[in-house]
């Protein structure tokens, strides 16, 4: 080829490697696109080999020239291990560019619509501490063999496309510490308490995750010796956003259930909380938050002793639409050494309904000029529509209604739960209390 003709097409070769492996952070596309823009360029066929890391198997991914999908698959480490100029990769030994013999390449490295394999060139994947696997271009037999500007090229292409590698496989890495921890933080599903309706609702304001500073959980009674116990459930608000948050609402939760093993008064529990938070080496550690433990009464009905540190009232939803507030006292927790926090008891009769909310739904700026405040009167006459719902539709209605009064607008964390006495009991959750 002509040096007219060879340049231009060394240029399109570097904007494709360019516009093609810096759009992705996901480890399949890196490689697809790589075995892609070899075969475009370089060879008739190419398989990227993926270095195995922790797991037995090492997965490949390969491109045809001509053909519209990728071959992709696993083999097992000890299998891959055994091609020469391909092992040495695989335990991180640092390499180059290497040719293989056409006999030493075993089935699965080499395409069956490809013919006869007869030039085969292995090109180490570089990565930021060790190899992140290797390319393997494959030419047929009747096609010239790769040349020095091939091997260049070849390599170019190695060091691009390690690199995009390298950043998907540190991306997915820390996608999936992020996950677990995550999932740590989010609030487990509710349980199935007898002659109760529970759901509950949470959003985050930072759009770019799941956790934020609101949270709320149930937790089931020790079934262990001792006095009979209800469930004990919690709704608060730590001061902050996002992860730092996040990660206080995570130690408020976890704390509340190994207190809840050794008391069951929500007063009790919250001075007790208090007494934690005050001596938390975190700079800022403070919450407010709604704590009740639920009882099944007579007839139906539940009760709630219900104990306020400094969070918006519950609020109690009657049969015939009326709305209550539920009068209580406390500051909040974290501050002082002296809470005030008085438990409050309340009763429902079937059908009626205990709601915990948190400010972020009260607080909300939005409406028709997206700068009114949503306010506990719109929240009172929401919660009166939804007489007869289901705890599920209820909450889920009154997060719509939050959501439409946003209008896309900023938005902080915002939590719901709500109790609903059913109207007729299960058979498996909580025992009566007597």
């Amino acid at each position: 080829m002509a040096e007219a003709q060879v340049e231009p097409c060394r240029t399109e070769f570097l904007v494709e490697i360019g516009s093609r492996l810096s759009a992705s952070l996901n480890t399949r596309r890196c490689a697809h696109a790589t075995a892609e823009i070899a075969t475009s360029f370089l060879a008739d066929a190419a398989t990227v080999v993926l270095s195995p890391g922790d797991s037995r198997q090492a997965r490949w991914l390969r491109a045809v020239a001509g053909q519209a999908a990728p071959e992709e698959g696993e083999v097992p480490v000890t299998v891959a291990a055994g091609v020469p100029c391909l092992g040495e990769v695989l335990a991180g030994l640092p390499g180059g560019v290497r040719r293989l013999d056409p006999g030493d390449a075993p089935a699965w490295l080499l395409p069956g619509k490809i013919g006869s394999a007869h030039h085969l060139l292995v090109v180490t994947l570089p990565g930021n501490t060790m190899p992140v696997g290797a390319l393997v271009l494959v030419r047929r037999a009747e096609g010239p063999a790769f040349d020095a500007d091939a091997e260049m090229l070849a390599r170019t292409l190695a060091i691009r496309a390690g690199a995009a590698l390298s950043a998907a496989l540190l991306y997915e890495e820390q996608s999936g510490i992020n996950a677990i921890l995550t999932a740590d933080l989010l609030p487990p599903p509710l349980p199935k308490l007898e002659g109760m309706d529970l759901a509950g609702s949470l959003r985050a304001s930072q759009q770019a995750g799941q956790i934020g500073g609101d949270f709320y959980d149930v937790c089931l009674p020790d079934r262990g010796d001792g006095p009979e116990r209800g469930a004990l459930l919690v709704l608060g608000d730590v001061c902050g956003k996002g992860a730092q948050a996040a990660v206080l609402a995570g130690r408020v939760r976890h704390c509340l259930r190994a207190l809840s093993l050794l008391e069951s008064r929500p007063e009790r529990l919250a001075d007790l909380l208090n007494r934690s938070l005050l001596g938390s080496p975190a700079p800022s550690s403070l919450v407010t938050l709604v704590l009740g433990a639920l009882h099944r009464a007579a007839s139906g009905h539940v009760r709630i002793d219900l104990a306020v540190a400094g969070h918006p009232p519950p609020l109690i939803l009657r049969r015939d639409g009326t709305v209550e507030e539920v009068a209580s006292t406390g500051s909040l927790l974290g501050a002082l050494e002296e809470t005030g926090v008085r438990p409050v008891a309340v009763e429902l009769a079937p059908g009626e309904v205990c709601l915990l909310y948190s400010d972020g739904i009260t607080e909300a700026f939005g409406g028709p000029v997206a700068r009114e405040m949503y306010g506990d009167h719109r929240l009172k006459d929401a919660l009166a529509t939804c007489a007869g719902m289901p705890a599920s539709a209820l909450v889920e209605r009154l997060e719509q209604l939050s959501t439409d009064w946003l209008a896309g607008g900023h938005q902080d964390d915002r939590a719901l739960l709500a109790i609903r006495a059913a109207a007729a009991p299960s058979h498996e959750g909580v025992r009566s209390h007597e």
